[in-house]
C-alpha cells in the first residue's frame, strides 16, 4: 500500500511556523539588557541620540546633559499612567534644579506635538522633554510600554530603571543613588 507524502509534508510545515513563531516571539520579546546590568551594578551607558526639542528649536540628546544626574523618562499625551506620575517628576525637577545638581528630561514616545505640549501645560510640567517621533530612542532602551523611567549619573551611567509608574519613593532613592555614584 502506497501512502501520500501529503501528511508529511503538511506537519512539517506546521512545524516550521511553529518554529518560526517562537522565534519571532522571542526574538522580539522585552528587552532586559540594561535591567539585568543595572540589578547587578554593572552601570551601563545610557544610550543617547539627538532629537527635536518639544516646543522649541533644534535637537538635543541625554548626552547634553554630562555631568548632571537625568532622570529620563519615556511618557505620551495617551498614557493614563503618565498622568499618574506627571507630579512626581516635576517634584524630581524642582528637587534637581534647586540642588543644581540635574534634570528630569522627558521623551515623548510617538506622541503628536499638540498633544504632548497640551499635557504638558495642563500638569505644569517645567522640564524639557525631546520628541521621539518613530521610537529610535526608546528602542535603544527596550522601552515598548509607558511609562518607563531611567536615572542617568553625572558619568552617563544607568544607575536605576522602572518600567512602570515611577512614585516618590523611587524617585528620591534613584536620585540618591545616582548623586552618591
Amino acid at each position: 500500500m502506497k501512502r501520500s507524502a501529503v501528511p508529511f509534508v503538511a506537519i512539517l510545515a506546521v512545524a516550521a511556523l511553529v518554529g518560526l513563531l517562537v522565534y519571532g516571539v522571542a526574538a522580539n520579546g522585552e528587552d532586559t539588557t540594561i535591567d539585568e546590568a543595572v540589578a547587578k551594578q554593572e552601570y551601563p551607558q545610557a544610550p543617547s541620540l539627538p532629537l527635536p526639542v518639544l516646543g522649541g528649536d533644534g535637537e538635543r540628546s541625554p548626552a547634553d546633559y554630562a555631568g548632571q544626574v537625568v532622570v529620563l523618562n519615556f511618557w505620551a499625551s495617551w498614557c493614563d499612567p503618565c498622568r499618574d506620575e506627571a507630579p512626581v517628576l516635576e517634584a524630581a525637577q524642582k528637587r534637581l534644579e534647586a540642588s543644581g545638581d540635574g534634570t528630569v528630561l522627558g521623551v515623548t514616545y510617538r506622541d503628536a506635538t499638540s498633544d504632548s505640549l497640551a499635557f504638558m501645560e495642563e500638569y505644569g510640567l517645567t522640564y524639557p522633554s525631546l520628541r521621539d517621533v518613530d521610537g529610535r530612542l526608546a528602542a535603544e532602551y527596550g522601552t515598548r510600554a509607558l511609562p518607563e523611567t531611567f536615572v542617568i549619573d553625572r558619568r552617563g551611567r544607568i544607575v536605576a530603571v522602572s518600567r512602570g509608574t515611577v512614585d516618590q519613593d523611587f524617585i528620591d532613592a534613584a536620585i540618591d543613588k545616582a548623586l552618591a555614584t
